[in-house]
């Protein structure tokens, strides 16, 4: 896919009218009144990972509804430091699962504990594999896969789910054993990306925030300019079910990127790639611009949805650690 969106300088210019909705703040402390009112009951097995330099726990909490949510807690072996161990929050990809400890070893290596949150109702397709189902939500007809998924009402809205198990899951990080709870940053690409967003707008204690190619961002552009999945879900949707498109926008400005992103103050690093089909550039931008803290971004000029690769990795914890004052392993 070649340079399909707008300019370079078009994109960093960018600033579309939000269409935050006026209920948007009643509705987020409903629902996080709602689900704070249930016990967290934060449930940690060991985990043999026969790796003599980390230390992994099984971490279940109580979710949205009252629904397990299943993780991964991931730290240096040994004691914590005076204060604890600096906290990454990782969000996953659409369709990812939990895997196993061994796929989140980057951030202990680098001084951090690591929470991986499971995606409600993810990692029956993907590399990794899930353990969290997804009870919630409306019955009606949805197309294949979880962006229309109870998308005729907020309360219902798929996503209403996943971005308050990630608030929740920031809560049970800032509990974890060995955990500093003034820095915890929240990370996720894609899929992730959007709940990080999320997270970092909604959650309490949120210090830092790496937001890479995020999804589920301007959505309306979105996909006025790509056919890619998992956006061509919702143009299915509204191809076959056309007299409830109004109704599936009105839902998405409760949790459009563009809309949260002026509510996330913690500094953010972002991601974008100039060719991405997938997450396109502008969609990117217009969160980016609309962020209301402090905040970076790097652009790929030449890449696709991978972004920057194993460049950004090294990046983000470069900026991490200069956020958090980590040297090597503390």
């Amino acid at each position: 896919m070649p340079l399909f969106d707008l300019s370079r300088g078009e994109l960093e210019r960018y600033l579309p009218e939000r269409r935050e909705p006026a209920d948007f703040g009643d509705f987020w402390r409903r629902t996080l009144a709602e689900a704070r009112s249930v016990d967290r009951a934060v449930e940690t097995l060991p985990y043999a990972a026969h790796l003599p330099l980390v230390d992994a726990l099984d971490v279940s909490f109580a979710g949205f509804g009252g629904q397990r949510v299943h993780g991964w807690w991931v730290r240096p072996a040994g004691v914590a430091p005076v204060g604890g161990w600096p906290v990454v929050v990782q969000f996953l990809g659409y369709g990812d699962g939990r895997g196993t400890p061994l796929d989140w070893l980057v951030w202990p290596a680098a001084g951090f504990a690591v929470l991986v949150m499971d995606t409600r109702g993810q990692g029956a397709r993907a590399r990794r594999a899930g353990s969290t189902g997804d009870d919630g939500g409306s019955a009606s007809p949805h197309v294949e896969g979880f962006l229309t998924k109870g998308i005729s009402s907020p309360d219902d809205y798929y996503y209403r789910r996943v971005f308050t198990d990630s608030v929740l899951a920031v809560d049970v990080a800032r509990s974890l054993p060995g955990a500093d709870r003034e820095r915890v940053a929240v990370q996720g690409t894609s899929q992730g990306g959007a709940i990080a967003l999320a997270a970092a707008a909604l959650a309490d204690g949120v210090a830092a925030a790496l937001v890479n190619v995020p999804f589920l961002c301007h959505v309306e552009r979105a996909i006025e300019i790509t056919e890619s999945r998992p956006y061509a879900e919702l143009l299915e949707f509204a191809r076959t079910r056309k007299t409830e498109v109004s109704r599936a926008f009105e839902t998405l400005a409760y949790f459009d990127g563009m809309t949260l992103a002026a509510h996330g103050t913690a500094p953010a690093l972002f991601s974008v790639a100039l060719m991405d089909d997938i997450c396109p550039p502008s969609t990117v931008y217009a969160a980016y611009n609309h962020y209301a803290g402090p905040k970076e971004i790097e652009v790929y000029t030449y890449n696709k949805h991978e972004g920057g690769g194993e460049h950004h990795d090294l990046r983000q914890i470069q900026w991490l650690q200069e956020q958090f004052a980590v040297v090597g392993n503390e």
